[in-house]
């Protein structure tokens, strides 16, 4: 959140406000209240107490990533969208292929037989021995027992009344679908292109970190001289808890979701990361399991690991090194 400080001249100074702080000065006696002229006022108090940090200009690399990783993001969403929407039309058409196939679009030979077999009568005419042949000359290998069960699905699928219908909108689903996928592989092309020359190349040496999450923190991230600390990161991202405190006692609640949710998917995604490819992250996660932490909270605390070590990658301009992140 930012607020000008100055009228609208050549000189105007633009400041950022802790969205966190914003929100703890504004609950102060009002709770459950939120006005504009609440804000104003915090922001406004946050302001003269000389909590605000300068906002200066990000370089252009920074602006065209954080561009590239919100297009991909959203073809991302519309991509799942259309999935979802495809296998109804796929139930409705060939209804029992998904026994054969649980993640019918996640397959090559699922792709072939939703474009060409939505019909589920040619797939049984065709036979075990004629599909495979079909699926050679496309380039792709069946094997004889997927073959049989396909064929075997396509002769017990019932016929419905819709069926036609939904074979027509199937076929325009693929097609969006293959469109969907070719953006999205170009953003990533031109994402991969922007990283090496992005501050936040050196988080491509993090195990589990590839070419899509440094993307994406960095375009979260912006840039990386106006934050402070990792603390001030973290805490932006909505991950840090509320904190609740009566006659000398505290208590730490759910994390508050006050701040960037791209930053907080981000870190999430980071932290995922390590989880899955780093030593250390899988010890560490373990240990929380074994002390009976749930998933979300293991999720939450391999996210401030993982925040700790991209602000100090990309302050340092360092490559990871494993030892000491132990």
């Amino acid at each position: 959140m930012s607020v000008q400080v100055a009228p609208v001249t050549a000189s105007t100074v633009v400041v950022a406000v802790d969205v966190g702080n914003t929100a703890q000065r504004r609950v102060q006696g009002r709770r459950r209240v939120k006005t504009d002229a609440f804000d104003l006022e915090a922001i406004t108090e946050l302001v003269l107490a000389g909590r605000g940090v300068p906002v200066t200009g990000r370089d252009l690399v920074i602006g065209e990533l954080a561009a590239w990783s919100a297009h991909r993001a959203r073809r991302i969403q519309t991509r799942t969208a259309t999935k979802n929407q495809l296998l109804g039309q796929l139930d409705r058409s060939f209804a029992g292929l998904v026994l054969v196939l649980p993640d019918v679009l996640g397959t090559k030979v699922g792709r072939l037989v939703a474009a060409e077999f939505a019909d589920p009568a040619r797939l049984a005419a065709l036979g075990v021995v004629r599909l495979i042949r079909f699926a050679a000359a496309r380039g792709l290998q069946v094997r004889r027992p997927l073959a049989e069960r396909l064929v075997r699905a396509a002769r017990d699928a019932l016929p419905t009344a819709d069926a036609a219908v939904a074979r027509r909108v199937l076929t325009a689903d693929l097609a969006l679908l293959v469109d969907l996928d070719t953006q999205i592989a170009a953003a990533e092309a031109e994402l991969a292109r922007l990283l090496p020359v992005s501050p936040f190349q050196p988080l491509t040496t993090v195990p589990g970190w590839g070419v899509v999450r440094a993307s994406s923190y960095g375009a979260a991230v912006g840039d990386p001289c106006r934050w402070p600390g990792s603390r001030q990161l973290y805490r932006a991202s909505g991950l840090s808890p509320m904190q609740y405190e009566s006659a000398g006692h505290r208590r730490d609640g759910a994390i508050s979701r006050e701040g960037s949710v791209e930053l907080r998917r981000a870190l999430i995604d980071l932290g995922i990361g390590l989880w899955h490819s780093d030593r250390a992250a899988k010890a560490y996660a373990a240990g929380l399991k074994a002390r009976g932490k749930p998933g979300t909270v293991i999720a939450c605390a391999l996210a401030h690991r993982a925040n700790r070590i991209a602000f100090a990658l990309v302050r340092d301009h360092t490559g990871y090194d494993p030892d000491r992140w132990t």
